[in-house]
């Protein structure tokens, strides 16, 4: 299978989420999504200590290195593609990190609202 066209949520060409670390479902560094990406793992996301926090506590743990995995683990300030549902899990909570706009894709926008991105967006 192959990614979905590459558009952000304002309509215009998917930009790079992070190539260090890299990110995404196909680990291209951008949020491309597909139909075999069942996580949506859409939006590219500035991690803080907080959100980071709350991940590990709901069952995700992604600032632990797993290098069996090839996975360093995730620090404050890094950039990666989150899965929708999970950044809108921790927006009702009021822990949601940053996003970048151009970076997050709209597929995105079939889980979390345009306003909740807007709101967390870096400006």
């Amino acid at each position: 299978m192959s990614p979905e066209a590459s558009v952000n949520v304002l309509g215009t060409a998917l930009e790079s989420c992070s190539t260090n670390p890299v990110t995404g479902f196909y680990r291209n560094g951008c949020c491309d999504t597909g139909a075999e990406d069942q996580g949506s793992h859409t939006v590219c996301a500035i991690m803080t200590n907080e959100f980071l926090a709350f991940s590990k506590y709901v069952g995700n743990d992604l600032s632990t290195p797993r290098p069996e995995f090839g996975f360093a683990g995730l620090k404050a300030g890094d950039r990666w593609c989150l899965c929708a549902g999970r950044f809108l899990q921790a927006y009702d909570e009021g822990l949601a990190p940053k996003v970048r706009l151009e970076a997050t894709h709209r597929k995105a926008l079939e889980i979390v609202s345009l306003e909740a991105l807007t709101a967390c967006a870096v400006r």
